[in-house]
Parts: C-alpha cells; sequence; structure tokens
C-alpha cells in the first residue's frame, strides 16, 4: 500500500493551487477521480473497500469449493501464484503517472493474499482436532474417565496451543522478512527503485518457502459434490442454508456477525493510522521497516506470553479475546484525541512507534483468540465453509469502514474525522462478543448441527432397503467428520 500511496501522491496536486502544483507533507492532495477530483487517502480507502467487496464475492463463491473433491489444494495454488505475480509486477511502479497500474496490483495482490490466509486457516480446526493429544481426550470422555466440561476446556486448550504455535511462527517470519529488507533499504538507501527491489526480495523469501507446501502436501480430498449441485453456486446455496439455521447455531452467527463489526473497525483504523504514518515519514519504506520490526518482535514475545496466561490458569479463550478486545478500542480511541489536541492522537513520532508496540502486545493474541473462538463455534466437517464466512468477517469484512470513513475524510479534508467513528463500531461489536456469545452452548449447537447434516447425508444416499439395513451398511455411507457433504 505505501508503494501504492507513494505514486499517487506524487502524481497528485495542491486543491489550493491547481493542477502542476506539488503536495505539501501536512496539506491536501487530490487527483482526478470520476470526473471529478478526490483526496489521494480517499482513494487508497476505496482500494481497500472495492477490495474488500470483490473478496465478498470470492468467498461466497468458492469458500465451500475446498470442501469438495480435490480443488481445496488447487484453489489454494491458484490464489498464492496470482498474489505472487502481482508482486513481482511492482517492479515497473517507477513513475508517478502509474499511480492507476500502482492502484490495480495493489487491489490484486490485497485480494489474493487475504484468500490464501482464509484457505490456509480453514486448515487450522481439522488439524487441531486430530492432533494426538486431541484424539487421546476424545477416548477418555468415550470411556468416561472425563466429564464433557473437562474435555471442552482441554480441547479448547489444545485448539489455542495450535493456534499460538502459528501465529508466533508467522511473527517470528515476519522478523525475517524486515531483516532481509534491510538488507536492501540500507545499502541502496538513494536508489530511486530501493522500495520495488525490496518487494521483490519479499515475494522471492516467500516463494522460496512456501512452494514446498505444495510440492509436498498431501491430498486431503473432500466429498463428492452433491449430485445436482455445480462447483460455482454451492457455496451460496450453503450460506443461504446455514443462514436460515441461524436458530439451531445462534453462538456461531452472533459471533460471525459481531466479528464483522468489529473486523471493519479494526482493519479501518489500522489503514487510517498507516495513511497517517506514511504521510508522517514521507512514505519512508525504512522507517516502516523499523516500525514493522517493532511490531513483529513484540507479536512474538505477546502470543507466547499470553499462551502462557492461558495455559498456566486455564483461562477460557473468550475472556482472553476480551482482553485484546480493550486495546482495539483503544486504538481508535487515541485517534479520536487527535482531533482536540495536536499534543495527542497520531501526531508525532513517538505515537506511531508506541502504535506499533501496543499493535504487537494485543493485536497478535486478537488474531489467534479470533481464530480458536472461529475453531470452537465450527461444526465439525464444514470447515472450509465457516471459516470462508469467517473470512468474510475478517478479511472481507470492510465494506462499510473505509467507504465511510472515505466520505468523511473527503468531505472534511482531515484524516483524523473518520477516528470517531471507527471508535463507535469497535465499542458495539465488543460488546455484542461479549454479551451475546455463550461458547460451551455454541460448541455444542455446532456438534449437533454437524451431526444432523451429517445424519441426513446418510438417509439421503440410501435407497429404501438400505434404509431398513441401516445399521449393517452405516460404514459405507457414514461420512467422516471431516469430509461431510452438506445436504439440506
Amino acid at each position: 500500500m505505501t508503494l501504492f500511496q507513494t505514486l499517487a501522491n506524487n502524481a497528485g496536486y495542491d486543491p489550493a493551487k491547481g493542477p502542476g502544483s506539488s503536495c505539501l507533507p501536512t496539506g491536501q492532495c487530490v487527483l482526478p477521480w470520476a470526473g471529478g477530483v478526490k483526496s489521494v487517502n480517499s482513494i487508497v480507502l476505496i482500494a481497500q473497500g472495492v477490495s474488500f467487496a470483490i473478496m465478498t464475492l470470492l468467498f461466497t463463491t468458492v469458500g465451500s469449493i475446498a470442501d469438495y473433491g480435490g480443488w481445496g489444494r488447487w484453489v489454494l495454488l491458484v490464489f498464492t501464484v496470482l498474489c505472487w505475480g502481482a508482486q513481482f509486477a511492482t517492479i515497473s511502479l517507477t513513475q508517478s503517472d502509474r499511480w492507476r497500474l500502482g492502484m490495480a496490483l495493489y487491489m490484486i495482490g490485497f485480494i489474493t493474499y487475504g484468500a490464501t490466509l482464509v484457505f490456509y486457516a480453514a486448515i487450522f480446526p481439522r488439524l487441531a482436532r486430530n492432533t494426538a493429544h486431541a484424539r487421546e481426550l476424545r477416548e477418555k470422555l468415550q470411556r468416561g474417565e472425563i466429564s464433557l466440561e473437562e474435555y471442552e476446556l482441554e480441547e479448547s486448550m489444545e485448539t489455542n496451543r495450535i493456534s499460538n504455535i502459528s501465529t508466533a511462527h508467522s511473527n517470528i517470519g515476519y522478523i525475517v522478512t524486515l531483516g532481509l529488507n534491510l538488507s536492501i533499504l540500507l545499502p541502496l538507501a538513494n536508489n530511486p527503485k530501493v522500495n520495488n527491489y525490496t518487494l521483490l526480495l519479499t515475494n522471492g523469501y516467500w516463494v522460496l518457502l512456501g512452494i514446498w507446501w505444495f510440492v509436498f502436501q498431501q491430498p486431503r480430498p473432500g466429498s463428492p459434490l452433491p449430485k445436482g449441485a455445480h462447483y460455482l453456486t454451492i457455496g451460496w446455496k450453503q450460506i443461504w442454508v446455514a443462514l436460515r439455521q441461524y436458530k439451531q447455531l445462534p453462538h456461531t452467527f452472533i459471533y460471525l456477525a459481531a466479528f464483522f463489526l468489529l473486523a471493519d473497525g479494526f482493519n479501518t483504523t489500522g489503514t487510517l493510522v498507516l495513511i497517517c504514518q506514511n504521510d508522517k515519514f514521507q512514505f519512508s519504506f525504512l522507517q516502516n521497516t523499523y516500525l514493522g520490526l517493532a511490531q513483529a518482535v513484540t507479536s512474538t514475545a505477546s502470543t507466547l506470553g499470553f499462551w502462557y496466561i492461558q495455559r498456566y490458569w486455564k483461562i477460557p479463550t473468550k475472556k482472553m479475546f476480551a482482553v485484546t478486545n480493550i486495546v482495539t478500542i483503544l486504538l481508535p480511541l487515541w485517534g479520536m484525541i487527535g482531533l482536540w489536541s495536536p499534543n495527542f492522537g497520531y501526531h508525532h513520532v513517538w505515537e506511531f512507534w508506541a502504535y506499533n508496540v501496543m499493535t504487537g502486545l494485543f493485536q497478535a493474541p486478537y488474531y489467534a483468540f479470533s481464530q480458536t473462538m472461529m475453531a470452537e463455534l465450527t461444526p465439525p466437517g464444514f470447515d472450509n465453509m465457516f471459516f470462508g464466512l469467517f473470512g468474510l468477517s475478517n478479511r472481507a469484512s470492510s465494506l462499510i469502514g473505509p467507504n465511510i470513513v472515505q466520505a468523511i475524510i473527503d468531505k472534511s479534508g482531515n484524516n483524523w474525522e473518520g477516528f470517531p467513528f471507527l471508535f463507535a463500531l469497535c465499542t458495539c461489536a465488543c460488546l455484542i462478543l461479549w454479551f451475546g456469545v455463550d461458547m460451551p452452548t455454541g460448541r455444542r449447537d455446532a456438534a449437533a448441527w454437524a451431526e444432523k447434516r451429517r445424519s441426513n447425508a446418510r438417509d439421503d444416499g440410501q435407497s429404501g432397503g438400505e434404509r431398513e439395513r441401516g445399521q449393517r451398511s452405516s460404514l459405507q455411507t457414514t461420512v467422516p467428520a471431516d469430509c461431510t457433504t452438506f445436504i439440506d
């Protein structure tokens, strides 16, 4: 986004002086847009909003395809390769008049990267349910050695363990990547193409380490596509059927709706702060790398620290998530203060350092615990479909925030005018999450719902004679919990 914003800012002009003038760091900057003009920051937010809308279409169309046959690995590969291509193409972004191309490449990369995250995350519940410890817990429950409450608590701890380890490893990789970036940013600081070279290095690192997943991953085919269904419409049908089941899965859908608002507020807050940060540091990749390192180091430490605290005191996931949400509310609140005070509210260098440190300390665990809560509320065997909805809430949620905030900024000319709306959005979402989601009840509802779906699939797959021999033929007709056919 920084490279796109840099090109757009260099191509823009000061509306007070007219076309041909240069934009000042502290003044407004506009570009021709749809027969008129629009501020550069508004255009950045529009690009994000449109990207989220496209993600919504993609997730609802292909989110469930990965649950059937062998399409899952190919869907992930296609999105990954498209993202790699968009990142490599940024080497062409060397002139300010190419800002439109920069916008297109930013959107392609942003959309496909978000899609890869969703499909990688969809693998997580299946992994968590099939660790040696998770299987041992189920066996103990079946033998009556532990109660249902003990089983649910221990299974939750195991799910959190996988989620936190994954998040910590992700942040360790982030540290390594930023360290590699410095190997170009420092010696080539005066090279006008240093930012382009840095993106190439980062993308090359991803290709070098990421390609092996597609080489060595084992086939994990899902169940066959239901008779009469089509790959391009099954996702929409499943979502419609799932939404009709709201009364049977109330806590799952309350969580999805609340997280939709929370992710919208949090993602848009991050984008708005980054816009302010880029303006403050004049789009410096080097400065952003230093700030990113501060965030990555604190993220790694906080993820492991939060996991240790949760494991030691056996704290439920929802309470841990609530702690991170307090900071989610405080981040836009701090920006809101900047409306009335020049001394606080993302006006000074130290505040951006503090923002990145606080984001690292609390928002890396935010991602880990939000993912765990979704895994616990997902019906077993419907992982891709419900994580597609979760991806809709997380990555494709920002259909509201960016569009409203860009309109506010475009009208007022003040970036800080967007923070009050984001503060209200985050606060409302957190209250719904805390008072509206009951995790124990939601887990049991999800398990019961999945079992009912599997029962329907078995009944629809049997002839009249087979139904009479249901018990004897159950081994042939039972759909495994992680390869479930969704039938209404």
